[in-house]
């Protein structure tokens, strides 16, 4: 027989808002993403007590989901604590209602936040602390700042790290101002995609790459809207990253096709061999990455530091579209177009031999394990 979900009680009173999300609806939120049930009061058994003051990453809640008799502390007052009987979930409220911190004859152990140190977050890539701080409308904005940058892949392409995060911020609060769902957000993206798709086609590609543009920044604002406001969905997951896989070869194909309307052609051979290197490098650096996954149980990109730095510049879209962007500034899209494919296959053999790396160190007994953590 399947035992009852933990329940989470929340104590304590707060209206502020944030991403227009009240602090009872998110905690709903995060509770029911973790198969965890809010209740009014604490029952009998075992009890997530939060504090409705403070705002944090779902992390945490999972964390002390698993610690029976830990409390979460953040300036000497609770934020979470797994109560194991009513005795200690009467202690914990008592003390957030009060505004004090536990006894020190209280049973529960008390983790202090800012001593808990960096934590590794294999979904997004990165080892950093977990964002947690007090909610109220001074804060609202910086913990709006917190937990967006708290969601975003700390190893990622050059353009998703350092051009574009402070552009989907701001699309972000505004999608959640607006009530926009992130799904209505990667369909939008999804319709600048094949714009630029078309675009490209026909040789007009600064304004391809305008529309281009705009789809990748919503491609990021989709998935930190989904996780900021906790309305992540399988069928969302699979939407945006569907669309990821699978329109690049499109892009380069129709802009190696454009090149004859934009007036600098390449011979039928050399698009042949440009899109045979673009496609199959594409293909098998994604089979390469697939592998190193089913081998070690980890992303290529976050073995050692320089896998991290190189997935910087990797041949996926957004690198290889500031290639293409550079060629268009010398108004030399088919030098762009042969660059692409010749970077899709160096990328594809450095993949290629870190992978080989790893199995011959793991032959040799050695352990694989992340930089990270």
């Amino acid at each position: 027989m399947n035992s009852a979900p933990l329940e989470v009680v929340l104590v304590g009173a707060n209206a502020t808002r944030l991403w227009g999300i009240t602090v009872d609806e998110r905690m709903r939120r995060i509770a029911c993403a973790q198969g965890l049930r809010i209740a009014e009061d604490p029952g009998e058994g075992p009890v997530l007590i939060v504090n409705r003051t403070f705002v944090f990453d779902p992390s945490w809640l999972r964390e002390l989901a698993r610690n029976p008799g830990e409390a979460l502390t953040c300036g000497g007052q609770i934020v979470v604590a797994h109560c194991r009987n009513p005795q200690e979930a009467a202690e914990a409220a008592g003390a957030i209602g009060a505004g004090e911190p536990l006894s020190p004859s209280s049973p529960l152990v008390q983790v202090a936040s800012d001593a808990a140190g960096a934590r590794v977050n294999t979904e997004l890539r990165k080892r950093e602390p977990p964002f947690l701080m007090r909610l109220d409308p001074g804060s609202v904005r910086a913990a709006e700042r917190a937990s967006y940058f708290g969601a975003y892949k700390g190893v990622t392409d050059l353009l998703t790290k350092y051009l574009w995060p402070e552009w989907a911020l701001v699309l972000t609060r505004l999608a959640a101002r607006f009530g926009i769902s992130p799904n209505a957000v990667t369909t939008v993206a999804a319709l600048l995609c094949v714009a630029a798709t078309i675009l490209f086609w026909y040789g007009h590609y600064w304004t391809g790459m305008a529309l281009g543009l705009g789809f990748m920044v919503l491609d990021t604002v989709d998935g930190k809207l989904a996780r900021c406001t906790i309305t992540s969905s399988q069928w969302g997951n699979i939407f945006d990253h569907g669309i990821d896989l699978i329109h690049p070869p499109f892009w380069w194909y129709a802009w190696g096709v454009g090149l004859a309307a934009y007036g600098t052609p390449v011979d039928a051979d050399q698009f042949r061999l440009v899109i045979v290197l673009v496609l199959s490098g594409y293909a098998i650096q994604r089979a390469i990455e697939g592998a190193f996954i089913w081998l070690f149980g980890m992303h290529i990109h976050v073995w050692q530091r320089i896998d991290s730095r190189f997935r910087l510049i990797t041949a996926r879209r957004n690198p290889n579209m500031v290639i293409l962007f550079v060629s268009m500034v010398f108004a030399r899209p088919d030098l762009g177009f042969i660059a692409v494919g010749w970077w899709t296959i160096l990328s594809c053999l450095f993949h290629f031999a870190r992978l080989l790396q790893a199995m011959a160190l793991r032959a040799l007994g050695r352990e694989i394990r992340s930089w990270l953590g």
